[in-house]
């Protein structure tokens, strides 16, 4: 039984409201990072910085559409209006006036208000938190083209792998690769070396996870700093540069097709 963090009962205010202050943070944080957009960033082949910050600033655009306009059918970022020309790219000013909109929405939004979203929640309080986790691992992509190590504080980190594990079931995309993989039944277990948190996902049938807290034996164990054990979980940090246990190979195949 998956056991999430935030269930459909659970969003207050109180947890928009933080999320809306880390959100400013994190875009911040990224927009800091913008001064030279020509370097690549090796963590999204084929991306520089100038394409990341475009990235980032129409998700939020993206957003801000969705829950102004109570969108209830699909909807892609590419589809919605970014207000640059053609052939340009954001840079930090654009980033920061699409964050400006995107927090304002969220502040006047009731977060019970049913919209469209990829993940199982239909109702707005599923979208700051994926907007946070937007910002913070695309801030660790420029700062890893920057050579700087990323540094997520242990309870952003630990919100941010629940986010990603109660999400994964309903990213069509991922699901469809992990039901190629030929691992159903697996068992890979997290443990965070800096901070109270260990989760044990289970492949089940049809490319869908299955997850709960706790201490377990899995196929395959990792262990290291939990905002690590995030970024692994995106495709971000090679397990080899963690503690791994048991089936290194089932754990190579199942992060590279559940990364995105």
């Amino acid at each position: 039984m998956t056991d999430n963090h935030l269930t459909d009962g659970d969003v207050t205010n109180s947890d928009v409201t933080d999320y809306n202050f880390q959100i400013q943070s994190e875009a911040a944080r990224l927009g800091a990072l913008a001064d030279d957009p020509s370097i690549p960033v090796p963590t999204c082949p084929g991306w520089t910085i100038a394409e990341l910050i475009t990235h980032v600033g129409q998700t939020h655009r993206w957003a801000v559409h969705v829950l102004r306009n109570r969108v209830q059918e699909q909807i892609w970022s590419r589809q919605v209006p970014s207000g640059l020309g053609e052939g340009e790219h954001g840079d930090a000013a654009w980033l920061a006036g699409g964050v400006a909109e995107l927090l304002e929405t969220l502040r006047v939004t009731d977060p019970s208000t049913e919209v469209w979203t990829w993940g199982p929640d239909k109702r707005a309080s599923w979208w700051p938190r994926r907007m946070l986790f937007e910002l913070v691992i695309h801030r660790a992509d420029a700062e890893l083209a920057l050579g700087v190590v990323p540094e997520i504080p242990a309870g952003v980190a630990i919100d941010g792998i629940e986010e990603f594990l109660h999400n994964l079931p309903d990213a069509a995309w991922v699901t469809r690769t992990l039901a190629g993989q030929g691992v159903e039944g697996a068992t890979i277990h997290l443990h965070a070396d800096d901070a109270d948190g260990e989760w044990t996902i289970t492949q089940g049938p049809a490319g869908k996870i299955s997850w709960a807290r706790g201490h377990a034996k899995g196929d395959a164990a990792v262990r290291g700093p939990v905002g690590d054990l995030l970024l692994l979980l995106y495709g971000r940090r090679s397990p080899d540069a963690l503690t791994v246990h048991g089936d290194r190979d089932l754990l190579g195949r199942w992060l590279s097709a559940a990364a995105f």
